[in-house]
């Protein structure tokens, strides 16, 4: 965010209206070669005298300046960040005419900045430094740029950001929707708090990539605040779901469910916790017998890792990988091919019918299946968190630490009153 200047006697109404009249404004420097000015007018003819002006003062070399006169001052109407601006929405507006003034210099093309350029480049800047752009891509396609899309960003508001957002939580999940039809949706119930709490948290990240987006724009110096979208909150307290992990019992049944193609797919998410992009781009060379472990090249953070394996999945990924070539993707279909991105969705959701399990889990179930099996054995969540390529344990504690043996439970289990309370004879059906 760009330091705001202080000066006492421009900051307010009142500190300027005791300022002398004079012809040549009341400089402030608020960067190298950029110079704020106020110009307090006078009165004619016994009339008083009216709002002052903000003037910036740009040096342009051989001990000159280029002087401009940016927008009224709110010595009496309140500030709007156009029309009338306060000291720090005038240090904003000259610090983009300096960015502009850079831009022409440097002879980069002219234009306003808009979202949709903004987005581009942040998306060149995630796959110039390896990180994963697909997601970001088609959430912003879907949910940024048909509504913010030709907005110039030096003309966002928080309270439209805030409109767009709050809006975007009310819209339903979209449908898969053949290329040409008009787009489908799902039933949404705003009486449900589950429904309502799945959409705001979608409405979180779509406000997370925008704000990425134009803080990498705000970084880059194309932009000269950041205020407008900082000031744009999250929804509280809204990642709270209950994840739905399989018991190792229901993981036996799914397995023994799926297809024969699907089945080694399954098995090796439930042995690695790996997620479905990791696992379809792994090669057979990924696999180290001598380490027990298996490489992550390309992960969602961008930064490889190596997942360590038991010795169940050691003999899982040494017959995957025996007499094969190392260039080979590991996990195959049937036919040949390779699993692509939804390929998964529909023989998980048969493998589930078949296995009677209810409710029914996703693939990306079985990486909750295996993190939230290793913290009730008392795998530390450093250690897990590493394994499923998280930076650090907060997203581990957020979901898995109730899991994790504890003192407190161990002592209430031993200490807590009871009270003699007698089961009745009925039993839960399998």
């Amino acid at each position: 965010m760009a330091r705001t200047v202080r000066d006492t006697a421009l900051e307010s109404r009142e500190a300027r209206s005791r300022l002398t009249a004079r012809g040549k404004p009341y400089y402030r420097k608020i960067e190298e070669g950029l110079h704020l000015g106020y110009r307090k007018p006078r009165g004619r003819r016994g009339k008083p005298a009216g709002a002052g002006k903000w003037v910036l003062r740009h040096y342009v070399g051989a001990q000159s300046y280029a002087v401009a006169t940016i927008g009224a001052a709110d010595d009496f109407s309140d500030a709007d960040g156009h029309a009338v601006l306060n000291f720090k929405q005038a240090q904003d507006a000259a610090r983009l005419q300096m960015v502009c003034r850079a831009r022409d210099a440097a002879g980069i093309a002219a234009g306003p900045l808009t979202v949709r350029t903004a987005i581009a480049s942040y998306l060149e800047y995630l796959e110039a430094h390896g990180k994963t752009a697909g997601d970001v891509r088609q959430r912003a396609a879907a949910h940024i740029d048909p509504v913010l899309g030709d907005i110039e960003v030096v003309s966002l508001t928080a309270d439209m950001l805030r409109k767009w957002h709050l809006t975007l939580a009310k819209t339903p999940a979209r449908l898969r929707t053949e290329r040409g039809k008009p787009q489908r949706h799902r039933d949404l119930d705003l009486g449900n708090a589950e429904a309502v709490r799945q959409r705001r948290v979608s409405a979180n990240r779509v406000l997370t990539i925008l704000k990425a987006a134009l803080n990498r724009a705000f970084h880059d110096g194309k932009i000269p605040s950041d205020v407008a979208w900082r000031r744009v909150k999250p929804f509280k307290d809204v990642d709270t779901a209950r994840l739905r992990f399989l018991s190792v019992a229901e993981a036996k049944r799914l397995i023994n469910a799926c297809d024969p193609e699907f089945r080694t797919l399954v098995q090796a998410a439930l042995a690695t916790g790996c997620r479905y992009g990791e696992l379809c781009r792994m090669q057979v060379q990924d696999f180290n017998p001598d380490t027990g472990t298996v490489t992550i090249r390309t992960s969602k953070s961008g930064k490889p890792r190596h997942v360590i394996l038991t010795a169940e999945g050691i003999a899982l990924f040494a017959q995957l990988a025996a007499g094969r070539n190392g260039g080979e993707v590991l996990l195959r279909r049937a036919n040949g091919d390779v699993f692509r991105k939804s390929h998964q969705g529909q023989p998980m959701a048969e493998a589930c019918q078949r296995a009677k399990l209810k409710p029914a889990i996703s693939f990306h179930g079985l990486r909750h299946t295996w993190a939230s099996h290793a913290v009730m054995n008392g795998v530390p969540l450093l250690v897990v968190a590493r394994n499923l390529g998280h930076r650090d344990t907060k997203m581990c504690e957020s979901h898995y630490a109730h899991l994790a043996p504890s003192y407190e439970v161990d002592q209430i289990r031993k200490g807590a009153p009871q009270f003699g309370f007698k089961p009745g004879n009925v039993a839960r059906l399998r």
